[in-house]
């Protein structure tokens, strides 16, 4: 992937008022429930609603059937009541009946077992019968809404995460291959196949990554990762051309990604999107569920490259955790706010009333099984009229001078069977990198290594297995341009093919970080720790020869590893070849960070809060349960956009507390509150 060409994004709210709401299941319910619910969405200040998700079996409940009524009454309630629709292809769900006509188009997993209806996303990707029917009901959807005045957005399927292994996916990836690699001495030479006695004499040799006696071939795993994701996109693609000849330019559409989710190349995908949408559901039992719903909103911010929207999210408990804990009072406003601090132009939820059947009849919802005397909704009502008075956040950017490295395809790679140590689990390396900047109050976007990071005062690299020599040529002609790189261990590795690089590591990136010798790698055990100076790593250690030029910030004492460099630097490049405690971790990102002109929103922060800009204005968000003080600049005169009140010297926040803040002399101009 290289610089990204612009792209124009349409406004998610076009009006000023951020959207609020949540999907709607009405199918589910009697008709007479509907005005009840019109009526609450509107005392909630519910002004958009995700409508036909799951509706597939109730708009063609015969091959062909098209039973549009319903919805047409849906839609025209909906908009007499100002609640806008963002209406959904229905087609992460097939009706029975077209698995039983058409069985071609139920995937098969890795062991060739058939995955059968009777919950949801069992469609083959590369079907040609599940296109053409998901085709056939898109369009006639997309002719007879298109230009319903209800229609704010399109929703195309729903959380894309479908793998299939079958007969019609194997014929879809040779085909993906011979465009990649147009003949098989190309393809044998990238996938190794000497190995194993795995030379493929013709196209018919090839075939997905199904269950093997041992190790399968590493590459053919990684590509079978990189088809996966595309054909899933194309089937994404397809529907939206669709809607979009029949919809006025103006509405947006979209899919909805799951958070850090393995499964598709979110960078990719983000430049197919009017508006990029996210499902967050951070645990509210987890002591840094805060950082975590940061870190995607960061990772969605940046593929988005400004305002998203969170299409889901949990008013109350999930239903698919081994305990699932309710959030207690004014956490989910917390996180909320959070989510519009960070970027988010929409706050929505799964879902507008608490389903009493079926698999997620536990899955909180706005309306809880409590009703409009419940706690959740007095909650909800209270979120509303306060998301009301935040249209100055509406369209405005967060600054960041820091890019955290993230790359799907080193992921896929890095993460496969046959590695050094099965216990690093990328994802939980980014998070401990993000959560390292977040509580040394340093916003950071997300970046791809071959995105221009020129912007970028500094860029850190938790870990990236597999990067290619135009990834590794922008790194070093960052460093090289004045910016400050620091990077986690493993790294640079293997080239795009999962071939491991001469050495060990890239010898551009040697050179960058002044290591002269990649000796051994030597993984720790989950409880393991060693000695790096005044701090403990964690998880991975490395045996590495220093050049000459680089400084050994901290050398491994005790151990096999005694006096060797664990955190090495040259000029504006560090390397960490472990990965420290958290307090460690923080301490050198800060270090690093101050040394690279980066600077936290407010300084001397009470433990517990976050500060984030976004605009002109400053959010601050207490993530404990007692009373906290926040200093702010002196001389400076802020208004409270939630309160009214207006603040000099110092803010109090207490349990969950939020405040946002704008000068007083501007914040009139958006503020419903001010």
């Amino acid at each position: 992937m290289t610089e990204r060409t612009a792209v124009s994004r349409m406004p998610i709210a076009p009006d000023g008022r951020l959207l609020f709401g949540g999907d709607y299941n009405p199918e589910q319910w009697p008709e007479e429930v509907w005005a009840d619910d019109v009526r609450l969405m509107k005392e909630a200040g519910v002004n958009s609603v995700t409508v036909g998700v799951f509706s597939w079996a109730k708009l063609e409940p015969r091959p062909g059937a098209r039973e549009f009524g319903w919805l047409d009454r849906l839609m025209d309630l909906l908009h007499a009541h100002g609640v806008g629709v963002v209406l959904a292809t229905p087609t992460a769900s097939p009706p029975p009946w077209l698995g039983r006509l058409h069985p071609e188009t139920l995937p098969r997993d890795e062991n060739g077992q058939t995955v059968w209806w009777g919950s949801r996303q069992q469609f083959a990707h590369s079907s040609s019968a599940y296109r053409r029917y998901a085709a056939a009901i898109t369009e006639d959807l997309a002719k007879r809404y298109g230009n319903h005045p209800a229609l704010r957005m399109w929703h195309i399927n729903n959380e894309y995460c479908t793998f299939d292994y079958g007969t019609e996916s194997a014929r879809a990836f040779r085909d993906w291959l011979r465009a990649k690699y147009d003949t098989l001495d190309a393809l044998n030479e990238a996938w190794g196949t000497a190995f194993w006695s795995q030379h493929v004499e013709t196209w018919q040799d090839v075939i997905p990554p199904r269950r093997a006696q041992y190790m399968r071939n590493p590459t053919q795993v990684l590509d079978f990762r990189r088809f996966t994701s595309d054909a899933l996109m194309e089937c994404y693609v397809a529907e939206r051309d669709i809607v979009r000849r029949h919809s006025p330019a103006h509405v947006p559409v979209t899919t909805n990604f799951m958070p850090f989710w393995t499964g598709q190349d979110a960078w990719a995908w983000a430049e197919e999107e009017d508006v990029v949408s996210v499902d967050a559901y951070p645990d509210p039992r987890d002591p840094l569920g805060g950082q975590y719903n940061a870190m995607i909103a960061d990772m969605t911010r940046s593929q988005a490259r400004g305002p998203w929207m969170l299409m889901e999210q949990a008013a109350g408990p999930v239903n698919w955790r081994g305990a699932n804990h309710p959030k207690p009072p004014g956490l989910n406003r917390l996180w909320s706010l959070q989510a519009v601090a960070r970027g988010a132009d929409a706050v929505c939820y799964f879902q507008w009333r608490q389903s009493r059947q079926g698999a997620e009849k536990f899955h909180s919802g706005m309306l809880s099984h409590a009703g409009e005397e419940g706690r959740t909704f007095a909650e909800v009502r209270r979120i509303g009229a306060e998301l009301t008075g935040l249209g100055a956040a509406a369209g405005a950017q967060v600054p960041a001078d820091i890019a955290v490295l993230h790359d799907w395809h080193s992921w896929w790679a890095g993460g496969q069977e046959g590695r050094p140590s099965s216990h690093v689990a990328y994802e939980e390396v980014v998070r401990a990198w993000h959560r390292a900047l977040w509580e040394a109050h340093l916003t950071a976007d997300f970046a791809h290594p071959g995105h221009d990071l020129s912007a970028y005062k500094m860029v850190v690299v938790p870990q990236l297995y597999l990067l290619s020599d135009a990834a590794v040529e922008n790194l070093v002609a960052y460093v090289d341009g004045g910016g400050t790189l620091v990077s986690g261990f493993f790294t640079g590795v293997a080239d795009p093919d999962d071939r491991v690089r001469p050495g060990g590591m890239d010898a551009r990136l040697r050179q960058l970080f002044g290591i002269r010798t990649v000796h051994e790698w030597w993984p720790l055990e989950p409880q393991e720790t060693v000695r790096c100076g005044e701090f403990g790593g964690t998880l991975w250690s490395e045996e590495l020869a220093a050049a000459d030029g680089a400084e050994v910030v901290a050398a491994y004492r005790g151990g096999e590893l005694d006096g060797f460099p664990a955190v090495l630097r040259r000029g504006r490049a560090w390397y960490l070849s472990t990965l420290p405690e958290p307090p460690a971790l923080r301490a050198l990102l800060a270090d690093a960070a101050a040394g690279a002109g980066v600077r936290p929103p407010l300084s001397g922060l009470p433990a517990g809060v976050e500060a984030v800009r976004r605009g002109e204005l400053l959010f601050l968000l207490h993530h404990g349960r007692g009373e906290v003080t926040v200093a702010l600049p002196d001389g400076a005169a802020y208004r409270d956009l939630l309160t009214g009140e207006e603040h000099t010297g110092s803010v109090p926040l207490g349990r969950f507390g939020v405040a946002v803040l704008g000068p007083v002399s501007k914040v009139a101009r958006g503020s419903g509150a001010a």
